[in-house]
């Protein structure tokens, strides 16, 4: 009895009673008291470990869309790029895209400043290029995809495509004239394959012509999608040759008489990208300007096999940015007095997103393995190509998902991903002509009609 007294006492004194005055007109103490009572041991731990945690915001985790850390199997020079070309883009392209993206037009002011960054061209060999891995190459696509699609776009053309196909099917000549002067910008160069009427059908059905006139050749037909065309220093065409029916490739110059350019407008996607609609009428274009190593759409499919990877690489670095730019926001973003981050259901779309995110980077960083081993096929890109942009589209949906009504304005930098997604997905290849091209692998049977 005389311990039970102690206590009494000793709950007595550490009892505010002023306070418990005030509390016991906004709550019922004699329902608190007997709810209390009923809880079991494990339920009382809880219920005082909630009201003795601090309410001082917790600093959250930096964001770290490398879930893997694939970023360590680099060597230190190819890691310092990265970060370079990173540093790059946060401070001279990100503050500016937004704008240059609803103006649907080009940032001709950083053209000096990419070509500083000595990356186009970055896997060939000779000519001013670097000589550098597949790999690297693939990253730095990513880097740029993951501020602006549309700047990596335009870098993917001029380094892939374009000098591509010069790279692999020019003369030692076209080589010398065009590379240097490409692989820093001060050449600009497009690609033309696309036609109004064929996409998917490039392979076989090609209705821009050429056909030799003596010691030079007449180019006739339309080009459609082509980006840079509206300002490049030239382009390479692929035609059908009348005489044989075959694929042969030219580097069209924009002086060449008889050759015009339109550009289209009205984009919803990668608008910073400038896509025109050539258009090409007894084009006269000189037997030097041939490319000799491009005589039939093996010559062209080579080309788009490298490139495709790098779309591929492009796709991861969309979704990296939508990712990246929609978990910054959960983090900050309050409802119900606290950070939608810390809601199951966000929580859910962000792991689904960084799961994709992961499988996407761990499958590319392979495929550019294989490329630089010399063993990359056709199949390999193609299924790239298909899953990433696949799982991309699902990334920037979440991302724009999880933001609300945010998600659809450009100044919470996911709008932009969620629309120029639609253009990675479709170019380069559609989804079904890829897969396709994986399905005639996997079981010997061509479904191509």
């Amino acid at each position: 009895m005389l311990d039970k007294l102690k206590n009494i006492i000793k709950l007595y004194k550490s009892i505010d009673l002023a306070q418990l005055e005030k509390i016991s007109k906004k709550i019922d103490l004699g329902a608190v008291l007997g709810a209390v009572s009923k809880m079991d041991e494990n339920q009382l731990k809880m219920a005082m470990k909630m009201l003795t945690s601090s309410n001082k915001k917790k600093d959250p985790p930096a964001i770290n869309a490398d879930f893997y850390d694939l970023s360590a199997k680099l060597s230190p020079e190819d890691r310092a790029l990265q970060l370079k070309i990173r540093a790059f883009l946060e401070t001279e392209i990100k503050p500016i895209v937004n704008n240059y993206w609803l103006h649907d037009e080009f940032p001709f002011e950083v053209i000096p400043k990419l070509a500083a960054l000595n990356v186009c061209g970055y896997v060939y060999e000779g000519y001013g290029c670097a000589g550098g891995s597949s790999l690297m190459d693939g990253i730095i696509a990513s880097e740029f995809g993951r501020v602006d699609p549309s700047i990596a776009t335009f870098l993917g053309v001029q380094s892939g495509l374009a000098m591509g196909s010069i790279y692999l099917c020019g003369s030692e000549e076209q080589k010398n004239e065009w590379l240097p002067a490409m692989q820093q910008l001060k050449k600009i160069g497009a690609f033309g394959l696309t036609e109004p009427l064929v996409g998917s059908a490039t392979a076989g059905g090609l209705t821009c012509t050429c056909k030799r006139q003596g010691d030079h050749w007449e180019l006739n037909g339309q080009k459609k999608w082509i980006g840079n065309s509206t300002f490049s220093d030239m382009t390479i065409i692929w035609a059908r040759d009348v005489d044989d029916q075959q694929v042969k490739g030219f580097i069209v110059r924009k002086e060449n008489p008889g050759f015009a350019v339109e550009k289209i407008k009205g984009k919803m996607a990668l608008r910073i990208v400038q896509n025109g609609l050539i258009t090409l009428t007894n084009c006269i274009i000189p037997e030097s300007d041939r490319m000799p190593h491009a005589n039939s759409f093996k010559d062209t499919a080579k080309v788009l096999q490298m490139t495709r990877a790098g779309v591929a690489w492009m796709a991861v670095g969309c979704a990296r940015g939508a990712y990246e730019n929609a978990l910054a926001y959960t983090l900050q973003r309050e409802q119900f007095g606290k950070p939608i981050a810390s809601f199951q259901l966000i929580q859910n779309h962000l792991v689904e997103m960084l799961s994709n995110l992961t499988a996407m980077q761990t499958l590319v960083f392979r495929l550019s393995e294989l490329q630089d081993d010399d063993l990359l096929k056709d199949e390999h890109a193609s299924l790239a190509k298909v899953f990433c942009t696949l799982r991309m589209r699902d990334i920037v949906s979440r991302a724009r998902e999880v933001m609300g009504g945010n998600g659809i304005l450009l100044e919470y930098n996911v709008a932009r991903f969620l629309a120029d997604a639609e253009a990675i997905y479709s170019y380069e290849g559609t989804k079904e002509i890829n897969s396709l091209i994986v399905g005639r692998s996997i079981t010997g049977y061509s479904a191509f009609v």
